[in-house]
C-alpha cells in the first residue's frame, strides 16, 4: 500500500432519503486501506439530514449538512465540495459501494502517471444480482474520447481530482444541466481538457442500478439535458460519431416520451451521422411500442445504458 499521509481526500456523498444505502456507501468508504485522511461529506439534498452519522474521528471524520446550493446533485455536491477540507475531492453516489483498495490504488496509479490530476478506477456494474466489470481505457481518456463516446467504464462514484485544480482550473459542477443529468459527463469532459487522467485499472467500486434511480425513466429531463450539453461543447458538432450518439440517444427518449415524429426525425438524423450507432434500432423498436422499460432493462443486464 502506498503511504500518501501527506494527501487527505474528502469523499463528498449526495444523498436523499435512501438511509440504508447511505450507510453502506459511508462504511465503505470509512474502512478504505488507505494510510491518509479520510473526511466524508455526507450532503443531504431536499431531506432531513442524520446527525447521528457525524463523526470526530481523526482519521476518518465525517461531516453532515445540507445542500445550501441548487436542489439536486449537482448543487449537492458543490455544497460538499465547498465544504471539503482534503487536498483530494472524492464522490460517491448514495447507493455505490467502494471495494477494498480502492483509494490506495488509484494514488498508485497518479504516482505511476506523473502528472495526473485526476484519476478514475475499474468498477463492476451490479444489475439484477450480476456485477458486469467494465474497466476505462487510459489512451482513449481525452476531451476528443470523451466528446466521441460517454465511456460509461468512466462513473463519477470513481472520480478523484485534486482540489485546488477542481476549484481553480476546471471549475465546479454545472449546476444549470436540467436535472442534474449528465453533470458528471460534463465534468469528465472540462476536466480532459485541463489534465490527463489515471486510470486505476481493475473493478474497484460497485456501481448499483436499480429503478430506485433519481434519474429512472425521466425521458423530457434526459432530452433536455442532452441538448444542454450539445449547446455547451459545441466541440460536438466536429463528432459524426459523438452528435450521433447523442441524437441515438435523444431519439430513445422522444419515443418513450411518445413523440413518435420527432423520435423518427432523431433516428434519421443520427442514421445520417453514424449509421452503425446502437441505438438507432432500439429507438426504433420503442418508436414501434416496445415499452422503453424493457428496453433499458435490456441494455442493463449486459452492462450498458441508454
Amino acid at each position: 500500500m502506498t503511504n500518501r499521509k501527506e494527501e487527505s481526500v474528502s469523499v463528498v456523498i449526495a444523498t436523499r432519503d435512501r438511509p440504508e444505502l447511505l450507510r453502506r456507501a459511508l462504511e465503505a468508504v470509512r474502512s478504505q486501506d488507505y494510510a491518509g485522511r479520510i473526511e466524508t461529506v455526507l450532503v443531504f439534498d431536499r431531506s432531513e439530514p442524520d446527525q447521528t452519522l457525524v463523526s470526530n474521528d481523526t482519521n476518518r471524520p465525517v461531516v453532515v449538512t445540507t445542500n445550501s446550493r441548487t436542489p439536486g446533485l449537482a448543487g449537492a455536491r458543490n455544497s460538499g465540495i465547498s465544504q471539503a477540507s482534503g487536498d483530494w475531492i472524492a464522490l460517491c453516489d448514495d447507493d455505490d459501494e467502494w471495494l477494498e483498495g480502492k483509494l490506495a490504488k488509484q494514488f498508485e496509479a497518479i504516482a505511476a502517471h506523473g502528472s495526473a490530476k485526476a484519476a478514475c478506477t475499474g468498477i463492476f456494474i451490479r444489475y439484477q444480482e450480476n456485477d458486469t466489470a467494465r474497466i476505462p481505457d487510459p489512451k482513449r481518456l481525452t476531451f476528443e474520447g470523451f466528446i466521441e463516446d460517454r465511456m460509461t467504464e468512466v462513473h463519477p462514484s470513481s472520480w478523484l481530482v485534486h482540489k485546488q485544480t477542481l476549484v481553480d482550473d476546471i471549475g465546479l459542477v454545472d449546476e444549470e444541466i436540467p436535472g442534474s443529468y449528465a453533470e458528471d459527463y460534463d465534468l469528465f469532459l472540462r476536466t480532459a481538457k485541463v489534465t490527463e487522467i489515471a486510470v486505476a485499472d481493475e473493478p474497484l467500486v460497485r456501481v448499483w442500478w436499480h429503478g430506485a434511480s433519481f434519474f429512472f425513466e425521466r425521458w423530457k429531463m434526459i432530452d433536455d439535458a442532452l441538448q444542454y450539453l450539445l449547446d455547451k461543447h459545441p466541440e460536438f458538432a466536429e463528432s459524426k460519431k459523438g452528435t450521433a450518439r447523442i441524437a441515438g440517444q435523444q431519439a430513445v427518449a422522444k419515443a418513450a416520451m411518445g413523440q413518435r415524429k420527432a423520435a423518427l426525425r432523431q433516428v434519421v438524423a443520427t442514421f445520417k451521422r453514424n449509421p452503425l450507432e446502437k441505438r438507432l434500432p432500439l429507438a426504433l423498436a420503442v418508436a414501434a411500442g416496445l415499452p422503453a422499460e424493457k428496453a433499458l432493462a435490456l441494455a442493463h443486464k449486459v452492462g450498458k445504458g441508454i
